[in-house]
């Protein structure tokens, strides 16, 4: 149980959540897309959401600035964080447009929101939860898309539902985090794809 719990945390790592938004969104949109399009675009988001942000981790680390990928230290956060919110805007500019893909470009908007919420909070030395920030914003995405193309994804937003119940148990399993930093996470998650959704459902 020990190594699942700890597993969880890297399966359903907040670098991953854009790709795997991104995905949801390709598979689930009721219009066409050219799947050399599609494979371009999952390659950019690979690049500049996974990739880019992996090499500036270990830039970071070997400079001292950071000790681990979790970001446990509230203290280390704001540059990655700040880093992170510099390539989102670059693919909000480069890759997903609003005129082809609104519901995305919002998905993205909400993202880069909760990022900088997320240093926000580190001004005032309060650490949300990364993890709960990126599952639950996903969820929260998925129930939107769902409602817009009103199309059944019950066992996908069940199976989404259980995992925000899994990062959260292994985080407070990890003791990487309390209560009210789950919580939190979950709100910075949730609020701006609830907010913006407004302006695409």
């Amino acid at each position: 149980m020990n190594f699942f719990l700890r597993s969880v945390s890297y399966i359903l790592h907040p670098l991953l959540m854009p790709l795997i938004g991104a995905i949801i969104y390709f598979k689930t949109a009721p219009r066409f897309f050219p799947d050399e399009i599609i494979r371009a675009k999952v390659f950019g988001l690979v690049v500049l959401t996974i990739l880019i942000p992996i090499v500036l981790y270990f830039l970071l680390k070997s400079l001292g600035t950071i000790s681990s990928i979790h970001l446990e230290n509230v203290k280390q956060r704001k540059i990655p964080l700040l880093l992170q919110s510099i390539l989102l805007i670059v693919v909000i500019k480069m890759i997903i447009d609003i005129y082809h893909y609104p519901e995305l470009y919002f998905f993205f908007l909400g993202i880069l929101f909760s990022s900088l919420s997320a240093v926000f909070m580190v001004l005032f030395n309060i650490k949300a939860s990364l993890h709960m920030i990126g599952i639950s914003g996903i969820t929260m995405f998925t129930i939107t898309l769902s409602i817009h193309f009103g199309v059944n994804l019950t066992l996908l937003i069940a199976a989404l539902m259980i995992s925000n119940g899994l990062v959260a148990t292994s985080r407070l399993h990890c003791k990487a985090h309390s209560n009210l930093e789950l919580i939190l996470g979950f709100l910075i998650g949730v609020i701006p794809q609830l907010t913006l959704a407004n302006f695409w459902l």
